[in-house]
C-alpha cells in the first residue's frame, strides 16, 4: 500500500511525555516558590517583599509565553492557560475561588473537632517570631501565600496538568497533578494522616477549577486566600489560636453542626461554579 498511514503516539511515548511532564511542573513551580523563603530569611520582610513582587512579574511574564526562547513561546502560553476573561467568568470564577478556600479551612476545622489540633506540629517551621511587628508579619504571611498561589499554581495546575489533559484526558491529568501536590507537601510536619484527604481533595477541587475556567487566575486567587488563612492562623497563629476541642470531649454541639454545614455550603457553591465556568468555556 503505498503512502503513510498516520498513527498516534505509542503508549510508551505517551508515558514519556506524561513524566517528562510531571517532571516540568515540580521543577516550574517548586524551585519559583522556594524563592520566597530565600529573599525573607536573608533580607527581612519589606526588602524581601520589593523583591519578590519584580521576580514574580517577570515570573509570570515569562510562563505565560514572554521572552526566549521563541520557538517554546506557544506552548509557555498553553501551559499557563493564558487568555482573555470575560465578565461571566470573573462573577463565577471568583465565586469558585472563595468558596474554594472557605472550603478547605472549613474542612480542617471539621477534621480537628474530630481528633486533637496538634499545635505544635502545625507550627514547626513557620516561626515568624523574628520579623519584628506584627504588621510585617502579615506582610510575610500574605507574600508567603501569592509567592505559592502563583509559583504552585502555574507548575501542576499549568505546566504538568495542562500537557497531560492535551496526551490522555482531563480526568487522568486532574488526577496526576492532585496526587504530587499531595507528594510534595508530605515533608511538612503538619502533613498528618487527617490531612492528605484535604490537600488532595484540594489538588482535585484546583484541577477542575483550572480545566472548567481554561486560566489560571482563580486557581491563583483561591490559592492565595487558602494560604493567607493557613499561614496567619493554623501555622503561625498571629491571627488567633485554635480554641475548639474535639467531639468526644464537648459532645455534637451547636458549633459542630454549624461547621458541618458551612463545609456543605462552600463545597456546594465551589462544584455550583466549576461547573458553571464548564459550561460557559463549552458554550463559547
Amino acid at each position: 500500500m503505498s503512502g503513510v498511514t498516520a498513527t498516534r503516539p505509542g503508549v510508551p511515548h505517551r508515558v514519556a511525555r506524561v513524566l517528562g511532564a510531571i517532571l516540568l511542573g515540580i521543577v516550574i513551580g517548586m524551585t519559583a516558590a522556594n524563592v520566597w523563603p530565600v529573599l525573607l530569611l536573608s533580607l527581612g520582610a519589606p526588602a524581601a517583599a520589593a523583591i519578590e513582587l519584580v521576580f514574580l512579574a517577570a515570573y509570570i511574564y515569562w510562563v505565560a509565553g514572554g521572552g526566549s526562547p521563541r520557538k517554546w513561546r506557544a506552548f509557555r502560553a498553553d501551559c499557563f492557560r493564558a487568555r482573555a476573561l470575560a465578565p461571566r467568568d470573573w462573577l463565577w470564577g471568583l465565586m469558585a475561588a472563595i468558596s474554594f478556600a472557605a472550603t478547605i479551612h472549613a474542612s480542617i476545622v471539621l477534621l480537628f473537632r474530630f481528633v486533637p489540633y496538634p499545635a505544635e506540629a502545625f507550627h514547626r517551621g513557620y516561626d515568624f517570631s523574628f520579623i519584628p511587628s506584627r504588621s510585617l508579619q502579615w506582610l510575610a504571611c500574605v507574600f508567603s501565600a501569592i509567592s505559592a498561589a502563583v509559583c504552585e499554581e502555574t507548575g501542576f495546575r499549568g505546566y504538568m496538568q495542562r500537557p497531560i489533559e492535551r496526551r490522555i484526558g482531563p480526568t487522568a491529568a486532574i488526577l496526576i497533578s492532585s496526587l504530587f501536590f499531595t507528594l510534595v507537601h508530605l515533608n511538612k510536619s503538619w502533613a498528618l494522616i487527617g490531612m492528605v484527604p484535604i490537600v488532595f481533595g484540594a489538588g482535585l477541587l484546583l484541577g477542575s477549577l483550572a480545566r472548567a475556567s481554561a486560566s489560571l487566575v482563580f486557581n491563583m486567587i483561591g490559592h492565595a486566600i487558602m494560604d493567607v488563612g493557613l499561614f496567619a492562623y493554623w501555622w503561625t497563629q498571629i491571627a488567633g489560636k485554635f480554641p475548639q476541642q474535639p467531639i468526644s470531649q464537648t459532645g455534637i454541639d451547636r458549633a459542630f453542626v454549624l461547621e458541618c454545614a458551612a463545609f456543605v455550603l462552600f463545597l456546594w457553591l465551589t462544584l455550583l461554579s466549576i461547573r458553571k465556568l464548564s459550561a460557559i468555556r463549552t458554550s463559547s
